[in-house]
């Protein structure tokens, strides 16, 4: 973590109502800065993962080399914690959710879309809505999406569909007076409220001058052949955009620096994102080689949950409809979350 991306997240601490302990020194090494607030103590080196007791919140500082940290907030507990006092380096287990974005307007019109930002169809609204019923009874803590606007629309509909009822926020800091503008004065607001980062790390392959083409008529000038190539090899780009390997390269980049940390720390994450943004991340959980990821095919709005557990990613396939309680023995930890939702709003 560079000085200045150091000094701006003591900036932001501060700004928002943390202060400094007089202990604190900075050194060339093994700086530990301790900030405090309403019964919040944190404490974290400079270059590791930070550790936090609360009793009303907790604290997350992520580092992702080459970038500046995530640093998110979160006034409170994890539903599936309860209210804990002690936020432990790596937590027993966390729900990790994967969702491409639901249809869009140009897969309507079999058109090569990438990272043309296009809104979704009546249809893919209604996928993102039966994707948010399909989780509605798994702990979400932190949303991540792309930066574009299918993505987002995706994330948004599905988590109206929660019976926490938390409202998804999406946290805006491209610069201080974003940050400034979009701060939450209500501590009680805050509580309703699940932050929602948004990366273009996340977004669709780049196709080049594929994107705005039909896919067929694309098919019937080049050959099919040449099309499937572009579409399906993993390290053959098409003119002038991104490889699926391209893709990987920052999508895994992203989620190995800015999510698994979080992951780590027992928050339970969804994703929003799009076909081969997925593909990446799910060959990096799975283990898939090269080949095995061109042929793996993702439905939209069909949501994938992961466990994490010990440091590793257990796959559990398509949470079932709403009615069905199957997911939710998978286990312990969900269906004791289920049960507690249940219990709440009977």
């Amino acid at each position: 973590m560079t000085a200045a991306a150091f000094h701006q997240a003591i900036g932001t601490l501060q700004s928002n109502g943390y202060f400094i302990d007089s202990s604190f020194k900075q050194g060339s090494g093994n700086t530990s800065p301790h900030f405090i607030s309403k019964g919040f103590h944190v404490n974290f080196g400079l270059f590791g993962r930070g550790s936090c007791r609360s009793r009303g919140g907790s604290f997350i500082v992520a580092q992702a080399p080459a970038s500046q940290p995530t640093v998110v907030y979160d006034p409170v507990s994890s539903p599936s914690h309860n209210i804990t006092t002690e936020c432990r380096k790596k937590a027993n287990e966390a729900a990790l959710i994967l969702i491409r974005h639901g249809e869009s307007l140009w897969n309507e019109k079999n058109l090569f879309t990438g990272c043309v930002d296009v809104p979704l169809t009546k249809k893919g609204v209604q996928e993102a809505i039966e994707a948010g019923k399909r989780i509605s009874n798994i702990p979400v803590d932190l949303i991540y999406t792309s930066a574009l606007i299918r993505a987002q629309m995706t994330a948004m509909l599905a988590m109206m569909q929660h019976r926490r009822k938390k409202v998804p926020i999406i946290t805006h800091n491209e610069n201080e007076q974003a940050k400034s503008w979009s701060q939450i004065f209500s501590e009680e607001t805050k509580k309703r409220c699940i932050p929602v980062i948004t990366a273009w790390q996340l977004n669709e392959r780049m196709y080049g001058e594929l994107q705005g083409l039909n896919k067929q008529e694309t098919a019937d000038r080049y050959g099919k052949d040449q099309v499937h190539e572009w579409r399906r090899s993993y390290d053959i780009p098409p003119p002038n955009g991104e490889s699926l390997e391209m893709c990987a390269d920052r999508a895994v980049s992203y989620f190995k620096e800015q999510i698994e940390p979080q992951l780590l720390f027992g928050k339970n994450v969804m994703i929003a994102a799009h076909g081969n943004s997925l593909r990446s991340i799910i060959m990096y959980l799975d283990k898939l080689t090269s080949q095995e990821v061109i042929s793996l095919e993702l439905s939209t709005g069909i949501p994938m949950l992961y466990i994490f557990k010990e440091g590793k990613f257990i796959r559990r396939g398509s949470p079932p409809a709403p009615t069905e309680a199957g997911v939710y023995a998978y286990t312990k930890r969900l269906a004791l979350y289920r049960q507690k939702l249940d219990e709440m709003f009977q």
